[in-house]
């Protein structure tokens, strides 16, 4: 029986003996109030030993009513302050008051992200996300798995199985800027893919896949991205081989817990001041101290290492290098 259902059966089963040792007394005594009746069958069962408030001493029905009510309502009354205590104890009723408050702040995000699969993929992908500064909701039905992410700082997360609409629709998905759907089974991640683009045609599919035969299917369901870990493993074993200085570089720069050195992505938007400058007029080097590698206009390809005299454009994506607070303040202001 789960803490929910535990709760409500000693509610119900408190508020059922008291019901009925009040109506008991009642038809028992006729002309009496039904409050003399529950404050009778309150101190009768928790033997506060406050007197007889009806006169039960005499009247032998009442008396075998009162012991029959002890009897079986003490023993019933004893279980839920003990069942009471131990949810108490163990955190239960604490962990049902964090859920609810997480879900109210779940409500609030916008333009958040959501992680499906808490696994050995999906754990540490959630963490870079938050040192990035972006906010997750991850959905995952493995306790062990919730259990893992639990140590990122303020986790958002909702327990259930991700291939069921509900909990996508819980974790925000209409509101949602992308969902990563990292799940062991190419079969889900097929399901959750094409689930996400009907739940949300604007979201920004990215997906797991194995079966390197199944990615044209991912892509026709709906993802903007498909990510073979088997793949990226092995052009990451063939870099440690011919490039193993640059491949430190990268792993010191994601790694390291005394920097927080990022690559990341800034789109100038229609309402920013450094639309129309030049890279050197608008604050990018100077003053967010961010170094610019690329720049990115509409289906254009990438253009590396761009001059300083280059003109932002609206909708241009610039690919820049620097700390994360900086990043984030110049996308803030970009």
């Amino acid at each position: 029986m789960n803490i929910k259902k535990r709760l409500y059966f000693v509610l119900i089963a408190i508020f059922v003996v008291i019901s009925a040792g009040s109506t008991g007394y009642y038809f028992l005594f006729d002309g009496k109030k039904f409050i003399d009746c529950i404050f009778m069958t309150v101190i009768s069962l928790t033997s506060v030993g406050y007197g007889e408030i009806i006169q039960v001493t005499g009247n032998a029905y009442a008396q075998i009513f009162t012991m029959i009510l002890i009897t079986f309502g003490m023993g019933i009354l004893l279980y839920g302050i003990s069942s009471m205590t131990a949810l108490l104890v163990e955190g239960d009723i604490s962990g049902i008051l964090r859920k609810k408050q997480m879900d109210k702040q779940i409500k609030k995000l916008n333009n958040h992200y959501i992680v499906c699969g808490g696994g050995e993929t999906g754990c540490p992908l959630i963490d870079e996300l938050v040192k990035n500064r972006e906010q997750v909701v991850l959905v995952e039905l493995d306790e062990k798995n919730i259990e893992r992410c639990s140590k990122i700082e303020n986790l958002m997360y909702i327990k259930g199985d991700a291939t069921d609409d509900q909990n996508l629709l819980a974790a925000g998905i209409e509101r949602a800027a992308g969902i990563i759907i990292a799940l062991p089974s190419d079969k889900d991640n097929l399901y959750i893919t094409m689930t996400a683009r009907m739940l949300n045609k604007n979201i920004r599919i990215i997906s797991r896949m194995t079966n390197q035969k199944l990615i044209p299917k991912l892509k026709k369901a709906g993802a903007d991205s498909v990510v073979s870990p088997n793949f990226i493993g092995a052009l990451r074993m063939a870099s440690e081989m011919i490039r193993p200085a640059a491949v430190d570089f990268l792993d010191s720069m994601l790694r390291s817990r005394k920097q927080d050195l990022r690559i990341h992505q800034i789109t100038v938007s229609a309402h920013s001041s450094a639309g129309g400058k030049k890279i050197s007029e608008s604050g990018i080097n100077d003053k967010f101290n961010l170094l610019v590698l690329g720049s990115k206009q509409n289906s254009e390809e990438i253009e590396f290492n761009p001059p300083s005299s280059q003109i932002l454009k609206e909708g241009m994506i610039l690919i820049v290098m620097g700390r994360v607070d900086d990043i984030a303040k110049a996308r803030k202001n970009l």
